[in-house]
């Protein structure tokens, strides 16, 4: 029986019995973890291992939004404070080799600590482009301000989570930088004309198109899709992100409970499959919503279940061999004490 295209969230840091009747029945692909999972490490890897007990898979996927800085789900005082993307674009001067090797290293070093609870996947690198004057909802999570720095750093880091037995997830495809507004509060309109997009915001995931995973943006692009966001549009998945992009891995959407997206949450699962999203995401971990979700969505089959399948064949079975005090004392000392490793 094919899995759910669907992940979902759970409410707390243990699973209720609804959840687990739930999750048993539905069979989703995969789950998602946020801060409210999070207690203690022996406690995560309990949590890990009874998500994937309810589906009698024990390599399913489990997701987490660990990219340092401001959006860091495992944090002190039981892991470490890691930066924001821009910390690496910002290091060492004009050495760019330092600063591909430390972005690297440190997603190396959150790969290990997401592996040792049970985490297989990783919703980063942020690949997005920061428009000047746009909203900060992107900000300092961006690696720099050019394409090309985005590109090369978030590549390191994508390298990093991979090496460590750790898939990466890119986002927000086909770009979430240009945005004015937070797309969790409300729908983001940007009306920057299609080649001004294609030489800036599409230019870091076209340079990546050949990694495993990416998340839409809940975005509209007047230039594209003006009654659509990319999570919904096929003109934007079809034509954008499987053409001008030309990225053929597993599309997941951003989270459909933010209030970017309208309508009600069947909806708004089977508007994102029709799209041309492989698999939807909902993190919350309210059992109405999620009970709404599973509705709306459908199996994985065809062409979403080859791109599932390959990605999780990009999975290390043993990962690469990684002295993990060593790397720590080298982090430290790249930022000067300034991220605890």
């Amino acid at each position: 029986m094919s899995p759910l295209a669907a992940i979902f969230g759970c409410a707390g840091p243990r699973l209720t019995n609804e959840e687990m009747a739930f999750f048993r029945d539905m069979r989703p692909w995969g789950f998602i973890l946020f801060k409210r999972n999070i207690e203690t490490p022996d406690q995560v890897r309990a949590l890990t291992a009874a998500l994937r007990e309810t589906i009698a898979a024990p390599d399913a996927p489990v997701l987490i939004d660990q990219e340092g800085g401001r959006v860091q789900r495992l944090g002190p005082p039981n892991w470490t404070r890691y930066p924001p993307g821009r910390a690496y674009g910002e290091l060492a001067g004009k050495d760019p080799l330092l600063r591909r090797e430390i972005a690297r290293l440190g997603a190396r070093l959150m790969a290990h600590d997401l592996a040792a609870v049970g985490v297989n996947v990783d919703c980063a690198p942020v690949l997005d482009v920061p428009e000047p004057g746009a909203h900060d909802i992107i900000g300092d999570r961006a690696y720099g301000q050019s394409a090309d720095e985005v590109a090369v750093l978030g590549r390191a880091a994508a390298e990093g989570l991979i090496a460590g037995g750790v898939l990466p997830v890119v986002k927000h495809m086909p770009g979430h930088g240009r945005s004015h507004a937070d797309s969790h509060l409300n729908l983001p309109v940007v009306e920057a004309a299609h080649v001004a997009l294609a030489a800036r915001d599409f230019a870091p995931f076209r340079v990546n198109s050949d990694l495993p995973m990416a998340m839409t943006a809940h975005v509209v692009f007047t230039a594209l899709d003006p009654d659509h966001p990319a999570t919904t549009s096929r003109r934007v998945i079809r034509q954008v992100i499987r053409g001008e992009i030309g990225f053929d891995g597993l599309l997941l959407t951003d989270d459909l409970s933010m209030k970017a997206l309208s309508g009600d949450f069947g909806s708004r699962a089977r508007d994102a499959l029709a799209a041309g999203c492989d698999v939807v995401l909902h993190c919350n971990g309210v059992m109405a919503e999620m009970t709404e979700v599973a509705r709306g969505a459908r199996p994985l089959a065809g062409a979403a279940a080859r791109r599932a399948k390959a990605a999780l064949g990009r999975l290390a079975t043993t990962p690469e061999p990684f002295d993990v005090e060593a790397g720590r004392a080298r982090f430290a000392a790249a930022f000067e004490g300034r991220w605890a490793a």
